[in-house]
């Protein structure tokens, strides 16, 4: 079409070089009536306009709930009966049934989702069953709490029946919110598994009797770590360490008897003379003074020096005995001091002491060797409380003492002194019976010592210390009888059987194995009512445990017949197999249950129920956690796996690992109630009260920010990041909304219209096409690393620099102005249909709804066979043939868009004098002398018809030489 034109105005040139460049203003015609004449209507009614039905934004819930079960529901049960590619099993670990869902949930379940949403455009047959975690302390707090009762008011039976409603109905919650999220899975309760399933239990106990059959589960009275906020025993993996937790230390004397020294000790002690009525005293330190009433021996270092001294200050403590290298770590306790001798550790083995708990008449407590003993800190010389310390327990074992003379183990499942504490002192005994050892308990033990000038000074200090990951209360180390699975004697092949598996982060693959290699044993028993029981009988008379391979056999289908509560309601006869009915013995049921880490990490199972061959493993192909999850699920996945595999060389049960870190707040703090920075994702979906302050963002700009950070470690939120992700998720969108526009929502593409050959394409079309091969290139290899950040960064970079800043531009007269069977146009429409088929596919993973959307306004246009999917995901992933590659047009197109550049500034330049406004009032002339043969003089004469596009000006044309006429403006 012809544009009437002014005369010419001022140009304006800029020379480079050889070049030079000429911008002449020229005004477009415009009418000067008011109304608009009857050729300006006219010349509009020759416009091709863009018309969608795809809007440019309506609300969340408007836009993405048509779609929702479509996306999730529907297409899982599509995919599982249609997709013809190889199974691909994205493992679920199951999140705790306990209330609503937080940020952690909605990273995980997305980042998930985006694996399998991918995984279904590449033709693959998604296997991703949901899970739930329904066992253990917290739901059975919860279910006593709806009771208004405690373990001492209220039946088990009680507390198991209102467990279960606890877990259902919460688990019922989360399954709604997470399909909010647009998660696609099979959501019925015949498409998830539940930790509380018959079928499930069973399968567990399986393996648990696996691991029977091998030898690996045993059961101990020994020190554990203990929570007396859950009363219960737990696993190093349930540990969380705090590092300024605070705790009194004491420096304690324990008074040597004198006819129980060692001989080389009392030749010392002879040889220099000393009062009988000076005391000679083991001076010993403890941040534990509660364990003092337990005390058994003082461990010393064989190779070690110890020194006698007297406290100059205090000569009336008597002699002193401490490590010789720890002298001066002491100088601010014990200020100046005499040396009276010296002696080696290992003189001083089999010395006996007493000290102010010890009962009278028991065994007398003595010094023995051990190499834990460190010249780092305290005084050289250990109190060891064998009921309290696994390095206790261990030295104890080791020089044959447990036998002999067993534990002192004074202290109860709630953390308080039991009436066994010292009962032949019963006025100290009094003073301790019913207090916490932690609080009241140390405060009078200090008191206690106080009094009897036992203790030469006490610290106050700041260090790590253990606490349970679920009350967040401080534990205990307390001896009781539990059930163990030996982890030495599996590490070794678990360690092995990690290294073919993959980690993203592939730095999250040290941590796992570190956690593997550091661990001897899982204790593996809980103090719980709610939970799968360790079905173990025990005599009535003995105690002793009856745990065997037959055993199981006979109560694993006894309760598979009337279910796992008949453990807990059933007669103990029913239990018994026939050789132990006729052994004249009675027997009880065992009331410990399974560590809910084994209730979860035996889930591998079902993979290997549904899809496996035989007792050949079924690996699935990934698992998608939180970091804590290496001490946790990742782990006993493993464990449980390799233990009781019939492998001669057993694979892990994953061929994949992916770690996220945990979501903080827009600062960078973790996310807390008491500070008031939780954001819940269901606000986030929906907005809250005031929509002002939190809008509602709806589940594909959740998506868009969970795509986006970088999830191998800790990630921020907060409404500046959802305000980015909100206007990122708007840039595609409208670049959605512009191809489909233009191309009629598809009927401009339909079956009548004649694509353009590659050959008959301009430059830039091939360059778009050549960026269009690079993007998909570039997504895939994102998708296939889990590098969901790449895909996003690629896309809106090719959305934003390649489409809106470049091709959108200049292509605008094309779109709106020539005729529809015009080569020019049908390019231009070939290449729009290209990256429309191309970009939303690519998008589809992250922002499901909103390619389902595109791909709705679509199939109501187009009815070619493509379109008769009722799903975008159905249509699958669409490649870009490798013809459109051309790095060498690439080089040329970077070329040109540099001149282009050049102009732009030109332009802007003139803007800013107020020489012309619109780029297309300018014609650009550019000054190649004819001895100029460089690449890009060569390049610009080739591409001159193209110039005037590129710079969407009104014209642009090549000249030998300067423009005769003066120009009033130079550049």
């Amino acid at each position: 079409m012809m544009r009437p034109r002014t005369p010419a105005s001022p140009y304006l040139f800029l020379r480079h070089g050889s070049r030079q460049v000429n911008l002449k203003s020229q005004k477009l015609w415009k009418s000067t009536s008011s109304k608009e004449s009857g050729d300006q209507k006219t010349y509009t009614n020759t416009l091709h306009l863009p018309k969608t039905s795809f809007p440019i934004w309506s609300e969340p819930l408007e836009r993405e709930e048509p779609f929702r079960d479509r996306t999730t529901q529907q297409l899982y049960r599509w995919q599982s009966e249609n997709a013809k590619g190889p199974l691909y099993v994205l493992h679920d670990g199951p999140p705790y049934a306990n209330g609503n869902l937080h940020m952690g949930h909605a990273l995980n379940k997305i980042l998930k989702d985006i694996i399998n949403r991918y995984q279904v455009l590449q033709g693959r047959r998604v296997s991703y069953i949901p899970g739930w975690d329904c066992h253990g302390l917290p739901i059975e707090n919860k279910a006593l709490k709806e009771l208004d009762a405690n373990h001492r008011n209220v039946s088990s039976t009680e507390i198991r029946q209102a467990a279960r409603q606890v877990a259902v109905r919460d688990m019922d919650l989360q399954r709604g919110e997470f399909q909010q999220f647009g998660i696609m899975a099979d959501w019925s309760e015949g498409g998830t598994y539940r930790t509380l399933d018959h079928d499930y239990e069973i399968r567990q106990l399986r393996v648990f009797q696996a691991l029977v059959q091998k030898g690996l589960i045993y059961r101990h009275y020994r020190p554990v770590h203990w929570s007396p906020s859950s009363n219960s025993a737990l696993a190093e993996a349930e540990l969380v360490y705090v590092d300024d937790h605070k705790s009194r230390s004491v420096y304690v004397k324990f008074k040597l008897q004198p006819n129980e020294m060692s001989d080389s000790l009392q030749r010392v002690v002879e040889s220099l003379e000393l009062d009988d009525s000076d005391p000679i005293s083991l001076l010993i330190w403890t941040t534990t003074p509660w364990t003092l009433p337990a005390n058994m021996a003082v461990a010393v270092n064989p190779g070690f020096e110890y020194l006698l001294i007297r406290r100059k200050s205090h000569p009336e403590q008597g002699t002193i005995i401490i490590g010789k290298d720890r002298l001066d770590g002491l100088r601010h306790i014990l200020g100046e001091t005499e040396t009276l001798g010296v002696i080696l550790g290992s003189e001083l083995l089999g010395t006996g002491y007493t000290h102010l708990f010890h009962p009278s008449g028991a065994e007398v407590p003595r010094i023995l060797p051990a190499t834990f003993v460190t010249s780092d800190s305290g005084t050289g010389l250990v109190h060891m409380a064998p009921a309290h310390g696994a390095e206790d327990y261990a030295a104890f074992k080791d020089a044959g003492l447990l036998a002999k003379l067993g534990i002192i183990c004074p202290v109860d499942g709630d953390g308080k002194y039991t009436k066994d504490i010292l009962p032949e002192n019963t006025h100290i005994g009094e003073r301790l019976i019913g207090k916490e050892v932690l609080y009241g308990g140390t405060k009078e033990i200090i008191k206690i010592l106080e009094e009897n000038h036992a203790i030469i000074a006490e610290e106050r200090i700041k260090h790590r210390y253990p606490y349970d990951w679920k009350t967040k209360k401080p534990i205990i180390v307390r001896a009781t009888s539990q059930w163990f699975a030996n982890v030495d004697a599996i590490k070794d092949a678990a360690s092995n059987a990690l290294k073919s598996v993959k980690f993203y982060p592939e730095q999250s693959r040290a941590r796992l194995e570190a956690f593997v290699r550091e661990r001897s044993e899982w204790c593996i028993s809980r103090q719980r009512t709610w939970g799968v029981p360790i079905p173990a009988l025990h005599d009535a008379a003995t105690d002793e445990a009856i745990l065997s391979d037959d055993s199981l056999s006979h109560i694993i289908a006894v309760m598979e017949k009337h279910g796992v509560k008949h453990w807990f309601d059933g007669p103990v006869e029913d239990f018994l197999t026939p050789e132990l009915k006729n052994s004249g013995r009675q027997f009880r049921k065992g009331t410990d249950t399974v560590d809910v880490w084994f209730d979860s990490g035996t889930s591998w199972s079902l993979i290997q129920a549904l899809y496996g061959v035989g007792s050949i493993q079924r690996q699935v192909d990934i698992c998608v956690e939180g970091s804590d999850q290496h001490r946790g699920w990742f782990q006993s996945l493993l464990l449980t796996s390799i233990g009781s595999s019939g492998e001669k060389v057993p694979v892990a049960p994953y061929k994949a690992l992916i770690t996220h870190g945990f979501v903080l707040d827009e600062k960078g703090k973790k996310m807390s109630k008491s500070v008031g920075n939780v954001i819940s994702p269901l606000t986030i979906l929906h907005g809250g009260k005031d929509k002002k302050k939190e809008p509602a963002y709806g589940a594909d700009v959740l998506r868009l920010w969970a795509a986006t950070v970088e999830y191998g470690k800790d990630v921020s939120l907060g409404p500046k990041v959802l305000s980015q992700a909100l206007e990122a998720l708007r840039k595609v969108r409208n670049t959605v909304r512009f191809l489909l526009a233009n191309l009629s929502d598809g009927s401009a593409v339909s079956q009548t219209f004649v694509p353009v050959k590659i050959n008959e394409l301009s430059l830039v079309d091939r360059y778009v096409m050549h960026q269009l091969f690079q993007l998909e290139k570039r997504c895939k290899e994102g998708y296939e690393s889990n590098n969901f950040a790449r895909v996003v960064a690629a896309l809106t970079s090719f959305a934003n620099t390649t489409l809106s800043s470049l091709y959108f531009d200049i292509t605008k007269d094309t779109l709106y102005a020539d005729a529809p069977s015009t080569l020019h146009r049908r390019a231009v429409m070939t290449t729009f249909n290209e990256i429309l088929q191309t970009i939303v596919p690519i998008l589809a993973p992250i922002m499901p709804h909103m390619a389902e959307e595109a791909h709705e306004v679509l199939k109501g246009q187009i009815t070619t066979k493509d379109y008769e999917a009722f799903s975008v995901f159905t249509k699958g992933w669409r490649p870009v043939d490798n013809v459109w590659e051309d790095p060498k047009l690439d080089s040329q197109m970077q070329a040109l868009l540099n001149v282009r550049s050049g102009v732009f500034e030109l332009m802007e330049q003139a803007r800013r004098q107020k020489l012309m406004g619109s780029s297309l009032e300018a014609s650009v002339e550019i000054v190649i002398p004819p001895n100029d043969t460089s690449s890009l003089s060569q390049l610009l004469r080739a591409e001159e018809n193209l110039l005037k596009t590129l710079f969407i000006s009104s014209d642009a044309v090549l000249l030998p030489n300067a423009s005769n006429r003066p120009a009033k403006i130079r550049y």
